[in-house]
């Protein structure tokens, strides 16, 4: 059985010849990277994820040059599970985000940024609840014009943020940090899918035990049927998986 890497440090492992990081404390190891002034890109990467960066170059490379990436999904849990051999836990985007927002200080302001008009901030309401000194300077929409951008952005720079939590869908949220974060080189950029409906009360997250039993994809699927489309990339993605494991026996 292969061991986590300490809290202090990130281990590497790779699903599809993505790379993977793997700690026992994601937030702290982020926390650490912001309080010393060095900013981060969090991808949470998931079967689709893989199956999207396979047939897009620019996603790959994207996936490949960011500073954490978490293994978010039983797709992912299970590859390395079953054909690696390895015990590494899957870490939901949703709970990730949720544990970043409940450890940083009054001193250090969020922006919650994405999503339908009023999500956002029923999603910003539902952690000013929870958490009373929770800073979040910033709420907005994710439907802004071009000509509405500039003066997002010159707001994004005045509250020099800590974090910044983007909920624009996959792959659009990880582009838009790709190409805006050199606005706030310091802060942590994190893509948080739809992580605004469930806390905005809009949709609502499957279970526990469909998630302790690596079924939280049904249960989404039960509520949109209309993803059914999407969740071909799960078959698809064990597939490439055991092709992939037979054309390199040798990879992490």
């Amino acid at each position: 059985m292969t061991v986590l890497a300490d809290s202090n440090s990130l281990g590497k492992r790779s699903v599809l010849g993505f790379p993977v990081h793997c700690t026992t404390d994601y937030p702290g190891w982020l926390l650490t990277q912001i309080r010393q002034g060095q900013g981060v890109h969090v991808v949470t990467i998931n079967a689709e994820m893989c199956m999207q960066g396979e047939t897009d170059p620019a996603l790959r490379q994207l996936i490949e040059s960011v500073d954490l990436v978490i293994p978010d999904g039983a797709g992912i849990e299970l590859y390395f599970r079953f054909l690696k051999h390895t015990r590494v836990k899957r870490y939901a985007g949703i709970e990730f985000a949720g544990d970043v927002l409940s450890q940083l200080r009054p001193t250090e302001p969020v922006v919650f940024y994405g999503g339908a008009t009023g999500v956002a901030e029923k999603a910003a309401e539902y952690w000013r609840q929870r958490l009373p000194d929770l800073n979040i300077a910033l709420v907005q929409h994710g439907y802004l014009s071009a000509d509405q951008q500039p003066d997002f952005e010159a707001r994004l720079q005045a509250i020099r943020p800590a974090a910044v939590l983007v909920g624009l869908g996959v792959p659009r949220q990880e582009f838009w940090i790709q190409s805006h974060r050199h606005l706030l080189p310091q802060a942590a950029w994190i893509g948080v899918g739809g992580s605004f409906d469930i806390w905005g009360g809009v949709k609502e997250r499957a279970p526990r035990w469909f998630c302790d039993n690596h079924l939280e994809w049904l249960y989404r699927l039960y509520q949109e049927p209309w993803r059914w489309r999407r969740m071909l990339a799960l078959p698809k993605f064990v597939w490439r998986s055991l092709v992939y494991q037979v054309q390199h026996p040798r990879s992490e």
